[in-house]
């Protein structure tokens, strides 16, 4: 007898696409990565994952396509790693009868503009706002809401298009840009509106919940504006207890009132004063790999979690007993322009810090590099586990300032062309 098949609608193209694909074979199913193009996903060739290219925008295609699997054997859950296709993903579990989330709540989740409307009027503690359609209207919310305002996309992933913004011009600059894209960076069309909010300068987390339950908050650690890079994250956060009660119930509020309440949610928060704002809510995993920090943390598999829960199997948060506790991650970023280098010994720096349990340097040597607008400029990372958050964050900073990013090496700016030599 065939084993049963797990649909897998596009992925991230880092983090947690092949740890989906992983859990879904521990647990005796068959990962069907469902893609207009597979080569996206270098892991799908590498690890042999069974692919069906067919358009995931198009939903008739993506049916057929869906039919024709079910005709060999039983489909038992359908997911995304992807923010941009999890909505697509919970459609076709609920045209198949399988567990999932509520399609049109994922839709207006990923709405920003909508899902913070939905989150003001149930009483969500979240940044003053505004949705403009027009450069006029970005600048009369900007006014309004008092400046400096940071300028967004309604939809999107991993701060792509997320600026500050601190006077008038840059406004404008900003809000035209976002406006005049038709397409985002997956070809997949975009709304033609942007959200304007309330500049929140407290300390950032994100707390992880399933279901309707906050598993773990986590510790963010952003780059500096004009972009907000995130640059690292502790698993825990360590935090007073009427802050970390503050930031949970937030949380899981926001859940609620979104009507998702099935599977993970990534809700990102910023404290102001003593009142956590609800930044926005994820209807997926957390990128940046935190699932890993709180599966080496605490023991508990998120993305296994996830994939039960896809599968109609019985999901268990309980952490394991000899969890170390604690875990971090550093994420390497240029701050000029340069080019990466000496890779090698970079990486063997960074492992040899105590505590260091994984590097990764994303691209080979010789490869230019900018500084990070967004999440696709980072460049590699450090993850160290241990007792306490603040023995593995020392870690992980070690490790990247003393290991990492000796790979990095500056180019000079070119010279003018005009310039008189001596």
């Amino acid at each position: 007898m065939s084993a049963p098949l797990l649909l897998l609608v596009e992925s991230n193209t880092t983090g947690t696409g092949r740890q989906f694909a992983q859990r879904a074979r521990a647990l005796g199913a068959e990962p069907v990565l469902l893609s207009a193009d597979p080569a996206r996903y270098p892991y799908a060739a590498e690890d042999g994952l069974r692919t069906v290219v067919v358009d995931t925008a198009d939903g008739d295609a993506l049916w057929a396509a869906v039919t024709a699997l079910a005709g060999g054997a039983r489909i038992a859950g359908a997911l995304s790693s992807s923010e941009y296709y999890v909505a697509t993903a919970a459609d076709l579990a609920r045209r198949l009868g399988l567990p999932g989330p509520s399609a049109d709540a994922v839709r207006a989740c990923r709405d920003k503009s909508q899902q913070r409307r939905t989150l003001a009027g149930a009483g969500v503690p979240v940044p003053r706002f505004s949705v403009a359609g027009d450069v006029a209207e970005a600048l009369a919310a900007a006014q309004r809401i008092g400046g400096p305002v940071v300028v967004k996309p309604v939809q999107g992933s991993g701060s792509l298009g997320v600026r500050l913004c601190r006077d008038g011009d840059e406004v404008a600059a900003h809000a035209h840009g976002l406006l005049a894209a038709t397409v985002n960076e997956r070809g997949l069309s975009t709304p033609g509106v942007v959200l304007v909010e309330q500049y929140l300068t407290g300390r950032e987390f994100s707390v992880e919940v399933f279901g309707e339950e906050a598993v773990v908050t986590v510790a963010k650690h952003v780059g500096a504006p004009p972009v907000f890079v995130e640059t690292g994250h502790d698993v825990p956060a360590m935090l007073p207890a009427a802050h970390a009660a503050a930031l949970v119930d937030s949380a899981v509020h926001a859940v609620k009132a979104l009507r998702l309440g099935w599977g993970a949610a990534h809700v990102e928060l910023r404290l102001d004063g003593d009142v956590a704002r609800v930044i926005e809510v994820n209807p997926r995993l957390a990128g940046g790999m935190i699932p890993e920090l709180v599966r080496r943390a605490r023991g508990v598999d998120l993305v296994g979690a996830q994939v039960r829960a896809a599968l109609g199997e019985h999901v268990d948060l309980t952490g394991a007993a000899d969890a170390v506790g604690a875990a971090s991650i550093r994420f390497l970023t240029a701050g000029t322009a340069g080019v990466l280098a000496d890779v090698t010994a970079a990486e063997a720096a960074a492992r040899a810090v105590p505590g260091v349990v994984d590097t990764a340097l994303y691209r080979p040597a010789g490869t230019p590099v900018e500084p990070a607008e967004d999440f696709r400029g980072r460049v590699g990372h450090v993850i160290a586990a241990g007792p306490t958050p603040e023995r593995t964050a020392a870690a992980a900073e070690t490790a990247l300032a003393h290991g990492l990013t000796t790979a990095l090496k500056h180019v000079a700016a070119p010279e003018p062309r005009d310039a008189v030599r001596e």
